[in-house]
């Protein structure tokens, strides 16, 4: 049972971020490169702490609440999760030229994720990405 645990603490990584805390965001991100160091073909780590902070800045901007980070790694797929207390759904949307680099999160993670979407979950909703570890 304890190499089990150690196993579990080697492979996922979980974060409860403050209400408008974007001061987390690069803590986390450095947590995730550590959770990261041996997975995956270069370059797949700097995707997934970019989608992650992607995610977490979202959740905590655009709902001014707490967030909850659950990284698993396994040896093919990393999946992310960001559990918010908003029922509302974000959307992909094309940002207008006037707001620079604003609103291009969700297009990110739709363009580099090898999957992502958007589940209902009790009080909030989770936003989730998965990564191949081979980048395929």
């Amino acid at each position: 049972m304890a190499r089990e645990a150690r196993d579990t603490e080697r492979t996922r990584l979980r974060r409860r971020l403050g209400r408008a805390d974007l001061q987390a965001v690069p803590d986390t991100r450095h947590a995730l490169r550590a959770l990261l160091e041996h997975w995956g073909k270069p370059g797949r780590s700097e995707t997934a702490e970019l989608l992650t902070t992607e995610l977490i800045t979202n959740a905590l901007v655009h709902t001014d609440d707490e967030a909850v980070l659950t990284a698993t790694v396994g040896p093919h797929v990393l999946r992310v999760e960001v559990k918010d207390f908003v029922d509302r759904v974000p959307r992909p949307r094309a940002p207008g030229a006037d707001e620079g680099t604003n609103g291009r999160g969700l297009l990110l993670v739709q363009s580099l994720a090898n999957a992502w979407g958007v589940r209902a979950q009790g009080s909030g909703k989770v936003v989730w990405f998965e990564l191949d570890a081979d980048g395929g």
